[in-house]
């Protein structure tokens, strides 16, 4: 299985591979804890260069070493009716545009285009969607590719497990924490407890979305 770096604390089991992009924050600089291949220090942390699987090596008795690596890759090519991971470059009225880097649970050498039309977002209320409120540039989002255009793919996240999976509030620089779903259109962050809105994919189960009460 497949997941994404989303914390400062990492930790692996046989069972997950932990995904990362260029730029994401993977853990803080400690005695025990040094950076290794495809990774790099800075302001105390230790963050990934390149996209890829993060591997934490503890075959050192005195430290573990944090790398990025990028397993043998093979093409491919998103088809009509994948689930795609993406993530949201730019955001316009009309459309958000995304680079996808992961087909179904394959992560790409090199990302496709991705554009999400506003239509597209949700099911219902079609004409009442507001593209600003469903994404913002650096999410990380899934959604399902409905059509090929000659430079890109067309997606849409309007199944209620599709949506935004990872998003870090505006001011991240500041805060590099990720929000946290509060509902399937809002989303917290735990530290300063800002809301935003979101169009949230449904891959929590209900007892563990915070309630409003």
């Amino acid at each position: 299985m497949c997941r994404f770096v989303s914390t400062d604390t990492l930790s692996q089991n046989e069972d997950d591979m932990l995904i990362c992009l260029p730029g994401d924050r993977l853990c803080r600089v400690e005695d025990n804890i040094v950076v290794g291949q495809g990774t790099y220090e800075q302001g105390g942390y230790i963050y990934a260069s390149k996209s890829g699987i993060i591997n934490i090596d503890e075959s050192n008795e005195k430290c573990q070493i944090v790398s990025v690596h990028k397993p043998g890759f093979h093409l491919t090519i998103p088809a009509t009716g994948d689930v795609v991971t993406a993530r949201v470059l730019v955001t316009t009225p009309k459309f958000a545009k995304c680079a996808i880097f992961c087909v179904r649970n394959v992560l790409l050498e090199s990302s496709y285009r991705g554009l999400l039309r506003k239509e597209d977002v949700r099911e219902t209320d079609k004409d009442r969607v507001d593209i600003y409120k469903s994404f913002k540039p650096g999410d990380v989002i899934l959604a399902r590719v409905v059509n090929q255009m000659e430079q890109s793919f067309m997606l849409s996240t309007a199944e209620a497990e599709l949506g935004v999976v990872v998003a870090y509030a505006s001011d991240y620089r500041k805060n590099r924490i990720p929000m946290v779903p509060i509902g399937w259109s809002e989303m917290q962050c735990p530290q300063t407890t800002i809301k935003e809105p979101r169009k949230v994919a449904k891959v929590l189960p209900e007892s563990s979305i915070k309630s409003e009460k």
